[in-house]
């Protein structure tokens, strides 16, 4: 069985946003370099948000705009909004004006979900297809993606999975469009398998706002049932944090600090 080739849960302190951004476009590009050499693809989930844009804004520039294999990447989304892909909402719309423009990707390789189909059950089927077509060559009856990037709010959501959702329960289904009653609208999302089947996950994580819930996360004894982003922990892969200084200044546990 394939283990781990860093430790499992790893966190990186950044001074601010702009330093987290650079740590994690630098473990980025070294992940996908790692993944089209061993496969000739390397397979990534972008997430919506503010911190993950600035991310995409230092992968659009050098060295990553060169670095990064972009024309062996197949991009997919973690979670979007019910929105069209024009949309100022739209997690698809941010992605491509910050980052997809800018960098030598084929068209043919980005695949968004369809936020801006009326049925968000068929828009999530019609993604969960799509996933299963694009890694069917793999033996494994989940998807196993490269890297997946979340971000976090403050109530412990990660993609669109919300504190209470059914969709937390899921376990067979690779997309799902839950009804998040405080925001009284749908979204699509991946599925805590899909997620935790991944090789890498990157969290991103800024602000004073996050501190709390962060350390209630990182260090809380146990596993929560009740906080989504502490039901994230890949079964066969690693998890990363990197958080600015705001939003780490609650933590006792600090494995790695830049700055």
């Amino acid at each position: 069985m394939e283990g781990p080739t860093r430790r499992a849960s790893e966190v990186v302190v950044a001074a601010d946003p702009v330093g987290l951004a650079h740590a994690a476009a630098e473990r980025f590009a070294d992940i996908a370099e790692e993944a089209a050499a061993r496969d000739g693809r390397f397979t990534v989930a972008l997430a919506g948000g503010s911190t993950p844009k600035g991310l995409y804004s230092v992968l659009a520039t050098e060295p990553y705009r060169s670095r990064v294999p972009w024309r062996e990447a197949l991009v997919f989304w973690g979670d979007e909004r019910c929105v069209p892909p024009d949309h100022a909402d739209s997690n698809y719309q941010t992605a491509t004006e910050t980052l997809l423009r800018h960098v030598p990707i084929p068209a043919a390789q980005i695949h968004r979900m369809r936020g801006e189909d009326p049925d968000p059950d068929r828009a999530a089927a019609d993604y969960e297809r799509l996933l299963r077509s694009t890694f069917q060559r793999e033996s494994r009856a989940l998807p196993r993606f490269d890297l997946v990037l979340l971000g976090m709010g403050a109530d412990g959501h990660t993609v669109s999975l919300f504190p209470g959702s059914p969709a937390l329960r899921e376990s067979a289904r690779l997309v799902v469009a839950p009804y998040v009653a405080r925001l009284q609208t749908r979204r699509l999302t991946l599925t805590l398998p899909v997620l935790n089947g991944a090789r890498s996950i990157f969290f991103l994580v800024s602000g004073e706002e996050k501190a709390r819930m962060l350390k209630t996360v990182l260090e809380a004894v146990g596993r929560s049932h009740e906080i989504p982003s502490q039901m994230i922990f890949p079964s066969r892969g690693t998890i990363t944090w990197f958080v600015d200084s705001a939003a780490a200044h609650l933590l006792a546990r600090r494995e790695a600090s830049l700055p």
